[in-house]
């Protein structure tokens, strides 16, 4: 095989190791205190504005002052991603972030869920029963970030899974000027269609960063397999002599 044959083998090895390894959740004693509070509302006087992005006028109607801390079990980002929202001229809605929170963040029995956004939802599922009776379903949310402000919405494009995030803003209806509103869910108690947050995003804090090794391993390995495949096809080609 070569020493350069090897090379590749391994990276790739360790590049799909590090894939589905890449996003481990914290343990309890790396959970803030923070997290383990249940989000804040406050009901403010229902008032309407206009916030343009992309030369799009959209209409908000803030409902409620609210303030969540959780940590990030999985993300879906929307711009110009989703036919959906193009047909409703959405570039408000820069991504879905799934939070949990709670006696939830730091759970062990968390990361024998998995997790996962559609379009407009937050998704988990699990084939060990005790890990589903320990998990509850309360503490999670999927909510709608929304924001025009272009320093807001480089704070929330570098957020990742295992993340310990507090997002501040005031939950919304919102929708493109003339076009049918999208509503903000207001308890957590709710599911199905209509049950997700959707939070005008004023302030993001990570609280606690994830870190995870495999993660680096993945993006090493996949520089030393590139490497290696450009240094294969740029060799040149050595056929073998019969005896």
């Amino acid at each position: 095989m070569g020493l350069n044959g090897t090379v590749m083998l391994v990276s790739a090895l360790v590049c799909a190791l590090g894939f589905l390894w890449r996003n481990p959740l914290p343990p309890d004693a790396d959970i803030v205190e923070p997290v383990r509070s249940d989000p804040r509302q406050e009901k403010v006087r229902t008032r309407g504005d206009q916030l343009t992005y992309r030369d799009v006028d959209y209409d908000i109607e803030r409902v409620y002052r609210y303030d969540i801390s959780g940590v990030v079990v999985s993300y879906r980002y929307h711009d110009d991603s989703s036919r959906l929202h193009r047909l409703a001229n959405d570039h408000l809605n820069l991504l879905d972030v799934c939070l949990v929170w709670g006696s939830n963040a730091g759970n062990p029995a968390l990361n024998k869920l998995d997790f996962w956004n559609g379009v407009f939802t937050c998704n988990v599922q699990t084939k060990d029963r005790d890990a589903w009776q320990q998990f509850d379903m309360n503490a999670l949310s999927n909510n709608h970030l929304i924001s025009a402000d272009p320093s807001v919405r480089s704070r929330l494009d570098g957020l990742k899974v295992g993340d310990q995030v507090r997002l501040r803003g005031y939950l919304a209806n919102y929708g493109a000027a003339g076009q049918p509103k999208r509503k903000s869910s207001t308890t957590r108690e709710d599911t199905g269609n209509g049950a997700c947050e959707t939070l005008l995003v004023e302030d993001v804090e990570v609280l606690a960063a994830s870190f995870s090794n495999w993660r680096l391993a993945m993006y090493v390995s996949g520089l030393v397999l590139l490497a290696s495949l450009i240094r294969h096809f740029a060799s040149p080609h050595r056929p073998h002599r019969r005896r």
